[in-house]
């Protein structure tokens, strides 16, 4: 375990796992919130708008268990959140974790909408493929040389729904396939004969395959990492099991993981982490058949994660601990009274540009010119 971090352990009994990757696209540096706490009586200053910050790759140093910036930007007419999540690397649920109240499918003109681009790490080696169901969230660790600066690259994903869970546990990747060749399982095949939406035994590459155009298999039969038809279902639970992500980052990872590379799915809903001297929770909804008791054991990891720091422990604010985990809107908060509180931290977020209606937005990105 990395002594700066600490999150709540995963089930004492894991399954064969199944994994899925994103694909990366911008390159930043260790974008941190970094602002001056504000209480909840300040008001909120107008700020320019800039350039958005890359959210999927980032720099990443020894024992840092935070990346990102925490960044909001103002709706357009007729923007959906689905529009939104795929233009700022983000997933659907994420958006509306974050953003409790507004229209998912249509935000008002100019509101505010939360970007929660700043991440904790999850608790697990930091090497290959680790995939967060809870967080409905991939982050790949970079294979870098002697002396290189480590890599982090972050993707939302959509995952097995009720029923059909993404099971969690460790493997590789074992195969890799351009095109692919859908051949539906027998169980599939059942459930829809039943919906009265029949399927064939195997789909062919194009349009209408669910696998989309680049395929990585996982060493437990049946799982793979895959593309989709439907980017819009990224970031939910949707699939029969298997991970899906955006095509333009299934296309560059498929590029740079390589096979036999590990792959380690685990389910942290709450994650503790430290930025320097100050103790953040991210706090995302439990996933519906997991019965570990969170909310009852949120304060006891709190003050476990205080063990590796030195500094006075009284200043944990541990009703904020109990808000934070209570509204699980899937960004990072301190848990120190005096520092930035969920409200504070949003007016101090970075505010960007709104880049949803420009032509080619993925390819904007992807090139850099936001970052």
């Amino acid at each position: 375990m990395n002594v700066r971090s600490a999150t709540v352990p995963d089930c004492l009994t894991t399954r064969n796992g199944i994994t899925s990757i994103l694909v990366a696209v911008i390159m930043t540096g260790c974008s941190i919130l970094q602002t001056p706490p504000l209480t909840g009586d300040d008001e909120m200053v107008a700020k320019p708008e800039q350039d958005p910050i890359g959210s999927r790759r980032f720099l990443l140093q020894d024992g840092q268990d935070v990346v990102g910036e925490l960044q909001t930007v103002k709706a357009k007419y007729e923007d959906t959140f689905v529009d939104i999540a795929r233009a700022y690397g983000l997933g659907l649920d994420e958006l509306v974790a974050a953003n409790p109240g507004v229209d998912p499918w249509l935000p008002e003109d100019g509101d505010t909408i939360v970007l929660p681009t700043r991440f904790v790490l999850p608790e697990a080696p930091r090497e290959g493929i680790v995939l967060n169901v809870a967080a409905k969230r991939l982050f790949h660790y970079r294979k870098t040389e002697n002396g290189e600066q480590a890599i982090v690259e972050t993707y939302p994903i959509g995952i097995g729904r009720s029923g059909w869970a993404t099971p969690t546990g460790n493997t590789t990747v074992v195969s890799k396939a351009r095109d692919p060749v859908w051949f539906v399982p027998a169980s599939v095949r059942q459930e829809h004969l039943e919906a009265g939406d029949p399927l064939p035994k195997q789909v062919p590459p194009g349009p209408d395959n669910p696998l989309g155009a680049r395929v990585l298999g996982l060493g437990i039969p049946g799982y793979l990492i895959h593309g989709t038809n439907k980017p819009a279902g990224v970031g939910m639970r949707i699939s029969h099991g298997c991970v899906r992500l955006f095509p333009e980052d299934i296309d560059y990872l498929y590029e740079n993981v390589e096979i036999g590379s590990r792959v380690r799915i685990v389910n942290q809903p709450f994650l503790f982490g430290w930025q320097d001297d100050d103790l953040v929770l991210e706090a995302h909804a439990p996933l519906q058949e997991d019965d570990r008791e969170w909310d009852g054991n949120v304060l006891l990891h709190a003050r476990s994660s205080l063990v590796s720091y030195t500094g006075d422990r009284t200043r944990l604010d541990e009703a904020r601990v109990l808000k934070i985990a209570k509204d699980r809107r899937g960004f990072p908060v301190s848990v120190f009274s005096g520092r930035p509180d969920t409200e504070s931290a949003v007016r101090n977020a970075r505010q960007v540009i709104n880049v949803v209606s420009s032509d080619n937005v993925v390819e904007r990105i992807a090139d850099g010119s936001a970052d």
